[in-house]
C-alpha cells in the first residue's frame, strides 16, 4: 500500500535529488528543451512550472516589492544565477503572461539501449524554434 507516500526518490538521497533537479530545471531553462529519463522529466516539471509561475506573478503585481521578492524567491531556488532569472523573468514570463499553465510538454522517444529506461523530451512550448537553414 502507498498511503502516505509522496515524491519520487529516483534512487538518491536528499542532497542528490536536490542537486538533479536543480541541474535539470538550469539545463531545462537554458536551453528551453532536454532528454532524459521519463521519472526524472516528471520530478522536474512541476518545479519548473512553479517556477514560472512564481515569475508571472512577480510581472503581474503592481507593487514593485511584490516583483522583487519573486525574483529572490525564484533566484534562492535556482541556486542564485542572475542570469537564468533574469531570462526567467524578462523572456519565459512574459511569453507565458496568458497561458494559465502547462508550460512544458513530454515526447516519448521510446525505450534507451543500454538498460530500456523510457526516454523523453522534455521541452518548453511556444518556444522559438531555430530553423537549421
Amino acid at each position: 500500500m502507498r498511503h502516505r507516500v509522496q515524491g519520487k526518490q529516483l534512487g538518491r538521497n536528499t542532497a542528490q535529488r536536490k542537486a538533479l533537479r536543480l541541474a535539470l530545471a538550469t539545463a531545462l531553462l537554458e536551453q528551453e528543451r532536454i532528454q532524459t529519463t521519463r521519472a526524472k522529466a516528471e520530478f522536474v516539471r512541476t518545479y519548473v512550472e512553479r517556477l514560472i509561475t512564481t515569475a508571472k506573478r512577480g510581472l503581474a503585481h503592481p507593487d514593485p516589492a511584490r516583483g522583487i521578492h519573486a525574483r529572490r524567491v525564484a533566484g534562492s531556488r535556482l541556486n542564485n544565477d542572475r542570469e537564468l532569472v533574469g531570462k526567467l523573468f524578462d523572456t519565459l514570463a512574459v511569453r507565458y503572461k496568458d497561458r494559465d499553465g502547462g508550460y512544458t510538454r513530454m515526447l516519448k522517444l521510446g525505450p534507451r539501449h543500454g538498460d530500456s529506461a523510457e526516454m523523453v523530451l522534455l521541452e518548453l512550448v511556444d518556444r522559438e524554434v531555430k530553423s537549421a537553414s
